[in-house]
């Protein structure tokens, strides 16, 4: 551990280890013609549509945690560029539904294989992707995304130590 994170809470590790996951996502999938935000949003639909699904847009944003506006705008993007092909619900006029189009897929797969690269890079320390660390790691952020956030409750602690 450097000097500098010694100190560091946990907040800020996540922070810090987001920002870099996200910065070398990007560049990674750059070549591709992609963003690490647009690769979620690929990558999501790839692994939807290989359980059978055919998300919303409010699914997908549902299930990447990025804003339902920010999908929409991504989405648009990704049509005009041939990538994804939205279509409307015929249950839901209001929904669109999203699909990777046949280039779509052909990118998709190669920034999967890339990315998959980077994370054998990221969890090596942990002991590679398939060790028993890593897969606890992974645990862990399960748990910690399950975890429910609400910026509007403070805890007991968290007054006592403002006063």
């Amino acid at each position: 551990m450097s000097s500098e994170t010694e100190s560091a809470t946990a907040g800020f590790l996540v922070w810090r280890l987001s920002m870099k996951w996200r910065v070398a996502v990007d560049r990674a999938v750059a070549p591709l013609g992609l963003t690490h935000a647009q690769y979620a949003l690929m990558g999501s639909l790839y692994g939807m549509a290989r359980s059978g699904r055919q998300p919303s847009q409010r699914q997908l944003a549902d299930h990447t945690g990025l804003e339902a506006l920010y999908v929409s705008k991504l989405a648009r993007a990704l049509e005009a560029s041939g990538l994804v092909a939205r279509t409307r619900d015929p249950d839901d006029p209001r929904a669109m539904r999203l699909s990777l189009t046949e280039q779509g897929h052909d990118v998709t797969s190669r920034a999967i294989t890339v990315v998959q690269g980077l994370l054998d890079q990221m969890l090596e320390p942990l002991g590679g992707r398939k060790s028993p660390r890593a897969r606890q790691f992974t645990r862990e952020l399960e748990a910690l995304l399950e975890a429910p956030l609400d910026p509007h409750t403070e805890t007991t602690e968290n007054a006592e130590e403002q006063s």
